[in-house]
């Protein structure tokens, strides 16, 4: 393991960097839908309509930010890294024939092709940062729309090709980390409220997925009627209650519960210091009270570059590449819990 790669080399990058509330909020992200003018959606599309889809959106595309890829001549293993890395959705890597992505070398921003709409470009910032995501993704849209011919209606906006996406096209998120409204069971009721406001919750990777490592996914529902800075607005007024109530809680947690929260603290960076076989929920979770630990100040700060690094190598499909090998469910039990072992070894 001495010779393996630097883990650090391998992670998102916004994935191991701090933004603004970076306590609660890993990262922002925006994701504009845009279709292509007299063509099929995607879902309605042939094989060979997708391929000269792609083909046109290819040419479309800065070569000089973006690297462009087809999915099927990418492994089934390496779109399911690119998925984890949230370059991907979970969609898109199931049936790659016709489809495509243009991740910027910064893989800071990606293009989907040919997922539900033609195109799908996304931003992500590290912490609480919306506005310089919308301005990085409209960026790329005005790019891209001085060369091709979108679909857009004047009364309407952008056409998509669910409802929910008419208008802006745009999906407004951020991924929060919430171990304190998770543990004192206040998630719920509190999520509740949020979606009264008009935001929808999701798992890790976005809709139909589930909340791994306490981490969820906020953004808002629809995308018509309003302005592209009004639903950054309510998101970010969203997001700042949801930041505040967790504060209390882990406030709270520290000052009433002390010995409990020291004792589930480092009783999860012990596991995980010696485990020798390890799943990826049970690492997540560890992990994740072990983030909560860093950020309550009971764990060294110099600690959480590598603690976040490990909630993504530590992922089926980061840890086989970082392996360099193909490894079957209990192998990668054994090898992930070898790899926390080593990296927290190494910062003491």
């Amino acid at each position: 393991m001495s010779e393996k790669k630097n883990i650090m080399k391998l992670i998102t990058p916004w994935m191991i960097e701090s933004g603004p509330e970076g306590d609660v909020v890993l990262s922002s992200r925006i994701r504009l839908a845009r279709n292509l003018e007299g063509r099929s959606f995607p879902a309605h599309a042939s094989v060979s309509e997708k391929n000269a889809i792609r083909d046109d959106i290819k040419k479309a595309i800065n070569k000089k930010e973006f690297n462009f890829l087809e999915l099927e001549d990418i492994s089934p293993l390496e779109r399911e890294n690119m998925m984890e890395s949230h370059l991907l959705s979970p969609q898109i890597i199931a049936s790659p024939e016709g489809r495509g992505v243009a991740i910027a070398k910064d893989q800071r921003s990606s293009i989907m092709i040919n997922e539900e709409d033609h195109l799908r470009i996304q931003t992500i910032t590290p912490g609480l940062d919306l506005k310089t995501a919308l301005i990085k993704a409209n960026s790329i849209d005005d790019d891209l729309e001085s060369i091709l011919n979108l679909a857009f209606d004047e009364q309407l906006g952008y056409l998509t090709a669910w409802p929910t996406n008419i208008g802006t096209g745009l999906r407004v998120s951020a991924m929060v980390h919430l171990p304190g409204l998770t543990l004192t069971n206040n998630l719920p009721q509190l999520l509740s409220s949020v979606s009264q406001l008009g935001m929808v919750v999701r798992g890790i990777y976005g809709e139909g997925t589930e909340a791994l490592g306490n981490l969820y996914q906020i953004s808002n529902q629809r995308s018509l009627g309003r302005t592209e800075e009004e639903f950054l607005s309510d998101l970010a007024t969203a997001v700042t209650h949801i930041i505040g109530e967790e504060r209390k809680i882990r406030e709270a947690l520290k000052q009433k519960s002390q010995y409990f929260i020291e004792d589930k603290v480092f009783r999860s960076l012990g596991i995980l210091k010696e485990a020798r076989v390890i799943s990826t929920n049970e690492a997540l979770a560890l992990l994740s009270d072990v983030r909560l630990g860093i950020d309550l100040g009971l764990i060294n700060q110099d600690l959480k570059p590598i603690v976040q690094g490990l909630m993504q190598i530590i992922r089926p499909a980061h840890l086989q590449k970082y392996m360099g090998n193909t490894l079957e469910p209990e192998l990668r039990d054994y090898y992930r819990a070898l790899v926390i072992r080593e990296e927290l070894a190494r910062e003491g």
